[in-house]
């Protein structure tokens, strides 16, 4: 591992708060249909844990929404490349992601979401990066506030590297 990598958050750590997300969200979804819908690749990670502490049954999609390329922060061009293929219609919708950072994905698929017609949708970000927000959008569970570092580990990737760690680190540059 890179000198530069410094640990933010331990296996246990994120082990804790996943189980602690997920009781909030079967708690607050018991007796209702829900679709969890990740946005790839970044969240895969997360939700693949997040939907065994579950307690209620889901139906699991995947969306691909890309803005990094391989720098650091966002392009701001935001693409859907692989769409939603659940019919959503009437359903509650919970968009899982690994970060929001300045909420343009979020906002964008927010947005395309619409047309499909769900009955209610919200976000579950694993990390919250509120300090760089460029554009307000609702966050109804997250598991950590971060500083504005770049971080990998734990999905989060740099450059499609460090995904598979188990652990989230911060780079320092």
């Amino acid at each position: 591992m890179p000198e530069n990598m410094i640990l933010l958050l331990s296996k246990a750590e994120i082990a804790q708060k996943v189980k602690s997300l997920a009781a909030q969200i079967s708690r607050d979804y018991a007796g209702r249909d829900l679709c969890l819908i990740g946005i790839l690749k970044g969240a895969v990670v997360f939700l693949s844990d997040l939907v065994r502490e579950l307690t209620i049954p889901v139906q699991i999609d995947f969306v691909r929404v890309a803005s990094y390329g391989s720098g650091t922060a966002s392009s701001g061009n935001i693409q859907i490349t692989k769409d939603v293929e659940l019919d959503v219609q009437n359903r509650n919708v919970l968009i899982v992601e690994d970060i929001v950072d300045s909420g343009l994905t979020i906002a964008r698929f927010l947005d395309h979401l619409k047309q499909f017609n769900p009955q209610s949708v919200a976000v579950c970000a694993f990390l919250d990066k509120t300090e760089r927000r460029q554009v307000q959008v609702p966050v109804d569970y997250v598991g950590y506030v971060v500083e504005d570092a770049f971080l990998v580990g734990y999905g989060l990737d740099f450059d499609e590297k460090y995904r598979q760690l188990p652990e989230v680190y911060k780079i320092e540059t």
